[in-house]
């Protein structure tokens, strides 16, 4: 079964402007989408459902199982549509990537999509104090539009690939002339770290641009949270090196149940 867009809800959708925050590296552009759907209390309107979701199912606070899930919520803001791609995991396969994202252009096309925004990472060796955010896309226009926003330039000479649907969606709109623009925030490389600080300079560019009035400060208390969390991480680890003889390599071995 190839992926299906189910529309939930009532509501219109008007000269929408699509942001796609999907797991990756560091979290980025799920931690400022999970962010938006919060502060502007979006609408869920979308459900996709594809047979080539993860065969597993997460385990919530309430000690219940829930499948992966991929959803798009909305919310009128001046006069647009904001759209909001967010889930638990990207297409699981590069068939299925392609598939999910010419779906998600054919629905969305229909109603005069004006502008997509892809979020995701740039993986470093370590923490950055002050994460820069590079910026790409499919035009120049797009780019510079972005770029005005103090964002940095060259991102040739600090990626490579962009792989997964935060670059593949820009790449296939720019075929059917729907502007688009890639925001990439510096973040630590490590696949445990969340990068609340990357997110938190993406939201700053999206609320610049979108005229979000968002509350983006909020995010200093998790910020904290989390590089506590991950000292703390450190410490176990120096410690296991110390008691076992056995060196550090910088990666956490994790064990998977199911």
């Amino acid at each position: 079964m190839t992926w299906q867009i189910k529309k939930i809800s009532k509501t219109k959708v008007k000269n929408p402007v699509l942001i796609e925050g999907l797991p990756g590296i560091g979290n980025v552009g799920k931690i400022a989408v999970d962010f938006l759907i919060d502060s502007l209390k979006a609408e869920k309107m979308f459900e996709l459902t594809s047979n080539d979701l993860p065969h597993c199912v997460f385990v919530n606070e309430q000690n219940i199982v829930e499948l992966p899930s991929i959803d798009i919520y909305g919310k009128q803001v001046n006069g647009k549509t904001l759209l909001m791609l967010a889930g638990d995991v990207q297409p699981m396969s590069e068939v299925s990537c392609y598939e999910f994202c010419n779906n998600l252009l054919d629905t969305f096309q229909k109603d005069k999509l004006q502008e997509i925004v892809t979020l995701g990472g740039i993986a470093l060796p370590k923490i950055p104090s002050k994460p820069k955010v590079h910026c790409t896309g499919n035009s120049k226009k797009i780019v510079s539009k972005y770029q005005n926003h103090g964002l940095q330039k060259n991102t040739q000479n600090f990626v490579g690939p962009i792989i997964g649907v935060s670059g593949l969606l820009p790449g296939l709109a720019g075929k059917r002339k729907i502007p688009s623009a890639a925001l990439l925030a510096e973040t630590f490389g490590h696949p445990n770290y969340l990068g609340v600080r990357g997110a938190k300079e993406l939201l700053r560019v999206l609320n610049k641009e979108l005229k979000l009035k968002l509350k983006v400060n909020v995010l200093n208390d998790e910020m904290d949270t989390v590089e506590k969390e991950l000292m703390n991480v450190k410490k176990i680890k120096k410690s296991i090196a110390l008691n076992t003889g056995a060196e550090t390599t910088g990666k956490l071995s994790t064990d998977y149940i199911g």
